[in-house]
């Protein structure tokens, strides 16, 4: 069943303004901080993998950009960052075309106000739901054109797909809709069955929208039929570093990879 998306709450702790809160950002409010100073003190190293996961999103941008990649699909676009999917991309190639989906509406007012893309490029927003692909791909196919290769970025947002077998179904049939030498970007928290996971017990208590943190097998799972790019499956600390980039290249409760459809 899919989870209810609240409409905006301040007196609710929110998910996005939550990771805008761990990754630095000014987007969040009081009780915003409250919940995730006590998500801190029951598991430090937060921070670590929020700065790992944006990490993780600029270094495999910015690869599949440099190696011809044209065309992005950025899944649970979250709250705009110092530095975002079309910002990478079109460093590169400033022809690059972007598009953003969400369903937050917090999110989608955030993006339509502060995120704009190249002059030569394109960069859209869509309003969509994980849950049906088919509308989703409808309304990103006003933009980007399947029968050409598109990464596909889905980074921190599966968790809040409780049932494991939607979200596999999710993914596949994404995946499905992609033309050959197209890309996965995947990436998700991973249970420790200690201190993550009684954070995490915790913000779901809280917090505007439920999370669930699945097993490494689990998120290994969702990249079957795909060709993995070196180093394969793994921590995205870890995911070809790079010196002097953003957050410190260390292993933590955040595993991903990318895998090319053939």
């Amino acid at each position: 069943m899919r989870p209810e998306i609240p409409a905006i709450d301040t007196p609710t702790a929110h998910s996005p303004r939550l990771w805008n809160y761990f990754l630095g950002g000014k987007d969040h409010y009081v009780v915003d901080r409250q919940v995730g100073d006590l998500f801190r003190l029951l598991y430090p190293p937060i921070d670590d993998v929020a700065r790992s996961s944006r990490a993780f999103l600029v270094r495999t941008v910015r690869h599949l950009a440099t190696a011809g990649v044209r065309q992005f699909l950025d899944i649970g676009t979250g709250l705009p960052a110092a530095v975002n999917t079309h910002d990478v991309a079109q460093q590169v190639a400033p022809g690059a075309r972007v598009v953003y989906v969400d369903n937050d509406p917090v999110v989608l007012a955030h993006a339509r106000a502060l995120l704009h893309g190249a002059a030569d490029g394109t960069t859209a927003y869509v309003d969509g739901d994980l849950y049906n692909t088919g509308a989703l791909l409808e309304a990103a196919g006003r933009t980007l054109a399947f029968e050409q290769p598109v990464a596909l970025v889905l980074t921190n947002i599966l968790g809040h797909i409780p049932d494991h077998a939607d979200a596999r179904r999710i993914v596949a049939e994404l995946v499905a809709a992609l033309a050959p030498g197209s890309h996965l970007v995947l990436a998700d928290s991973t249970t420790d069955g200690g201190r993550f996971d009684a954070a995490v017990s915790m913000w779901n208590q809280a917090g505007s929208l439920p999370y669930v943190l699945r097993t490494r097998d689990q998120l290994a799972q969702l990249f079957d039929g795909l060709e993995l790019l070196e180093p394969g499956f793994g921590p995205c600390g870890l995911w070809r570093p790079e010196e002097g980039g953003i957050g410190t290249p260390v292993a933590v409760d955040l595993f991903g990879a990318v895998g090319r459809k053939s």
